[in-house]
């Protein structure tokens, strides 16, 4: 499968808006990851926009990311790329032991809260975020609730860097595509 026919993918089964740039998001943070490891930056880059791509049709735990697993088994698909997208979820009990499965479990997490961290400037914009703003907001336990702040630090632990390292990190391969984001 190449880049397009992933994103074909994803738009076939997603329609949200938000959800399609969260893809891009996580692609763009894996394949600056892939470069930084000498990884093969189109094979990281499709798991980043397939990891979620069934999530808007089954968006609950019982199916999410199974459904999907099932779907791109049936399209043959690398068993590597399979078993990250089944380990960045943690109720999914597959362990995250390639270095792909570690990157996308802590980027996509990471991502979210970025977006999130931008739309509260006053210029919506993510060249006005910084990793000192990031971290800031992190410890402020009302904003973006819902992300979870213990799998931000746990993914760049899994990794082996340092928390502001990984955001700085993730942080400037999504402002290289902040037009496609929005931000």
């Amino acid at each position: 499968m190449n880049r397009e026919e992933a994103y074909n993918l994803l738009t076939e089964y997603t329609k949200k808006e938000g959800l399609i740039k969260h893809a891009l998001a996580v692609e763009a943070g894996m394949r600056e990851y892939a470069k930084k490891f000498g990884e093969d930056e189109e094979s990281w880059g499709i798991v980043g926009i397939l990891h979620d791509f069934d999530y808007e049709k089954y968006p609950t735990a019982k199916d999410h990311p199974f459904k999907g697993a099932e779907i791109l088994k049936a399209k043959d698909l690398p068993e590597e790329w399979i078993t990250a997208i089944l380990g960045h979820a943690d109720y999914s009990g597959v362990p995250r032991e390639s270095h792909m499965a570690k990157t996308l479990f802590a980027v996509d997490e990471l991502t979210g809260f970025l977006v999130a961290v931008a739309l509260v400037r006053p210029s919506k914009k993510l060249a006005e975020v910084s990793v000192k703003s990031v971290k800031k907001k992190m410890k402020d336990k009302a904003f973006a609730a819902s992300v979870s702040r213990e799998d931000i630090q746990r993914g760049a632990e899994e990794l082996g860097i340092p928390l502001d390292e990984h955001i700085g990190f993730v942080l400037e391969a999504m402002k290289k595509i902040a037009d496609k984001l929005g931000l």
